[in-house]
């Protein structure tokens, strides 16, 4: 059941980093200039108060763990990536992680 929610979470990321690139794809031919959209750029466009909360909690409890250098230079590179990319490499991690393991026997 647990492998099934993953894969599923997997492809709906993969769904969302095609919709990204068909974005991207379609900014770039109107704008006959390469276009990306950061990942930061596209979370505030559809929720500005979920960014600034995951900021918040991230000070809050992340840093008062490992140290304060977890959101500038972590965090704030991965809001720079284009969201296919990020939405892609999470996508294939999630499917790859919920796959179903295939057991060989070894008495033949």
């Amino acid at each position: 059941m647990f492998t099934l929610l993953v894969r599923l979470l997997g492809l709906f990321a993969i769904a969302g980093a095609v919709v990204g690139l068909v974005i991207d794809g379609t900014k770039s031919i109107a704008a006959s200039t390469l276009t990306v959209t950061p990942l930061g750029q596209a979370w505030f466009a559809f929720d500005p108060a979920s960014l600034t909360s995951f900021q918040t909690a991230v000070a809050t409890h992340v840093e008062a763990y490992v140290g304060p250098w977890v959101w500038s230079p972590v965090i704030q590179f991965l809001l720079t990536l284009p969201t296919w990319l990020v939405l892609g490499a999470l996508g294939a991690f999630l499917v790859l992680a919920g796959r179903r393991r295939r057991y060989r026997s070894i008495v033949a």
